[in-house]
């Protein structure tokens, strides 16, 4: 295979063939193709597209560059969630355990954060002692154990996609739905799971920003886990607003604790249960009323905080921060953000928000930054309410007073007021699977 042909005939509208996608990821992997001509092959993809069957080659290719993990030694169905990401999405924290204490396996491996968003693996990690980095056996023992266990990803998990994907974040090509697709579900198929439900971010502080592409993004999606023997299904939901009320490590943890003691926020709250009952309909564990029941149960009862802890003893975690969340290290400092005016939040830019907490330390913005794990944000006012002059807007921590200034004008630039009522955006846009795309008023 000449390289040089390859590129030229996508470059032309040309499909390439399965053996060429795969001689592609082959060769680029072991650094027999050099990144400018990879680069190329990108570009062509991102002005020119892929069908469907290229896609599935690629994404099958890159899963199958590295590591494949087997999960067939856990007795069960596995089911995995994936975010696109997003401001605030602490809910891997929370439907995890609610799908375990239904009786229905997660063996997740998560990631960091990088820019605006957030990573589970650095809220995790903001519990004393948690471990992320289990082998395999310890992993494996974990789930058997507790039913969920939570880990960062393998060091050789799809080895193509972490090639691919820094040069794509240098070359222009990220924006591309066949690339973005491709990355994350090689990741997903590679890490073993027999069902995938996707949460496909939309609004200011997504990826995609609009609900159009997100369903096309989810559609894709959704094919290629079908077409990899996987059940998979996607939710297209709101990410126009900072879910739930707090922004950084360890106070989403906290929020997600009493989330699972049935005090969370109505918005985070209501997402969770969607996700956790359609995980557990791709578990053939009943109807969508039956699953949301199952769900709503093990959240009264207190099995899902339980298998919460249950999973965080078992990786090492210090178990009295999740008993009682004050025990966790708090910020040195905190500053309200007050409202110079009144009427109502119109609009939040949400990844405006979220910058905001990074600026605090709650997030990095290279590979290499330092975390603050206390610090972040806690909304006190969201798009829709009702604000006086005066009133707290929200509050932010950090341990050196000095960030306030920066972090709290960035806040507020990403703030807009109306004089008059304004309405939310629905939380959920829509349902995508293997039947099709059914939007929110039937979902």
């Amino acid at each position: 295979m000449r390289m040089y042909d390859v590129i030229a005939k996508k470059r032309d509208g040309h499909e390439l063939s399965t053996d060429e996608i795969y001689e592609f990821i082959d060769e680029y992997v072991k650094g027999d193709i050099p990144d400018y001509q990879a680069s190329a092959l990108l570009m062509a993809i991102f002005f020119n597209g892929m069908s469907e069957r290229e896609i599935l080659d690629l994404t099958m290719a890159m899963a199958a560059s590295g590591e494949q993990v087997d999960l067939s030694p856990i007795e069960g169905i596995k089911v995995d969630k994936h975010s696109t990401g997003g401001v605030g999405d602490k809910t891997t924290l929370i439907v995890s355990p609610i799908v375990a204490a239904c009786g229905v396996k997660v063996a997740k491996m998560s990631g960091r954060g990088l820019g605006h968003t957030g990573g589970t693996v650095d809220k995790l990690e903001s519990i004393p002692g948690f471990k992320t980095d289990l082998d395999q056996e310890e992993f494996f023992n974990v789930v058997r154990k507790t039913g969920i266990s939570v880990i960062g990803q393998s060091g050789n998990l799809t080895p193509a996609d972490k090639k691919l994907y820094a040069l794509r974040d240098v070359t222009a090509t990220v924006e591309s739905i066949p690339l973005i697709a491709s990355s994350i579900m090689s990741k997903k198929l590679a890490a073993g799971s027999d069902c995938i439900l996707l949460d496909v971010k939309t609004g200011s502080g997504a990826f995609m920003k609009t609900v159009e592409d997100s369903v096309k993004l989810a559609e894709t999606m959704v094919k290629l886990g079908e077409g990899a023997g996987r059940r998979t299904c996607a939710l297209i939901t709101d990410m126009d607003v900072p879910l739930g009320n707090n922004i950084g490590n360890s106070l989403e943890v906290i929020e997600a604790v009493e989330t699972l003691k049935g005090n969370g926020p109505k918005d985070l709250t209501h997402e969770a249960v969607q996700l956790a009952a359609n995980m557990l309909r791709l578990a053939d564990k009943g109807n969508e009323a039956d699953c949301i029941d199952m769900v709503n149960k093990v959240i009264a009862d207190g099995s899902a905080l339980e298998c919460l802890k249950a999973m965080v003893k078992a990786q090492h975690g210090d178990v009295s921060v999740i008993e009682d969340t004050d025990n966790f290290t708090k910020a040195k400092y905190s500053h309200d953000v007050l409202s110079d005016r009144e009427g109502y939040i119109a609009h939040m830019n949400t990844e405006g928000c979220g910058i905001a907490s990074v600026m605090l330390g709650a997030g990095r913005e290279t590979l290499n930054s330092l975390i603050d794990m206390a610090a972040g944000i806690i909304i006190a006012k969201k798009t829709g309410d009702k604000v006086e002059k005066g009133d707290v807007l929200a509050t932010l921590y950090a341990d050196d007073e000095k960030l306030f200034e920066a972090a709290q004008k960035k806040y507020l630039e990403s703030v807009e007021f109306s004089d008059s009522p304004v309405r939310r955006n629905p939380l959920i846009y829509a349902k995508v699977d293997r039947d099709g795309v059914r939007y929110t008023e039937n979902v």
